[in-house]
């Protein structure tokens, strides 16, 4: 018992870290950068708000597990900006491989009956194949759409994003698992890239 519950610990200790990570989008009233830590708890709460968006079937409750797992790995790896390098530093191989040896060893320090079972979940978050997955994808990607647009344009202005990169790299994979969604929020970015 004592051995368990000190692997627990060890990774709840461990996730602490995440408050500390700096993303580049900012709070919606613009004051400071957020850190990982709340945009993960900001991810859940749309999950739990917007579950009408999701597809039949989808399970919110994966979702929402997914969510709060899905950005641990920055503890090590950081914050990188999907408008960031032209947008290809994000979804590089470097980056995928940086981002899964981080997941080794963050979900490694779980007990072995915890450890593979959430590393499941983080992994089919990155695949964006199963529905669950797809909707969670989806939410991570409009969250910080909503804050740049609160914060008058946040991020976009900081990496000149253009209304296309933004369809391309953004909103596709929102419309993927939230078409819906997607068609409400690009009318919402009209006021800041136009038609």
């Amino acid at each position: 018992m004592t051995q368990r519950l000190q692997a627990q610990f060890a990774f709840l200790n461990e996730a602490d870290r995440l408050k500390s990570v700096l993303r580049a989008t900012t709070l919606v009233d613009g004051s400071r950068r957020e850190n990982s830590g709340e945009h993960s708890w900001h991810l859940t709460l749309y999950a739990m708000i917007l579950a009408d968006q999701a597809a039949p079937g989808v399970d919110i409750n994966r979702v929402i597990r997914m969510l709060i797992l899905h950005d641990l790995v920055e503890i090590d790896v950081g914050d990188v900006p999907i408008h960031s390098a032209g947008g290809t530093a994000h979804a590089s191989e470097a980056t995928r491989a940086a981002e899964s040896q981080a997941a080794d060893r963050i979900f490694g320090l779980l007990p072995p009956d915890l450890g593979p079972t959430l590393r499941a979940l983080w992994e089919e978050f990155e695949a964006a194949q199963t529905p669950d997955a797809v909707f969670a994808k989806s939410l991570d990607r409009v969250q910080p759409v909503m804050a740049n647009l609160m914060s008058g344009g946040g991020t976009w202005t900081t990496y000149a994003v253009t209304a296309q990169q933004l369809e391309d790299r953004v909103g596709a994979k929102v419309a993927r698992g939230a078409p819906a969604l997607w068609a409400y929020v690009r009318g919402l970015t009209r006021s800041f890239f136009g038609p």
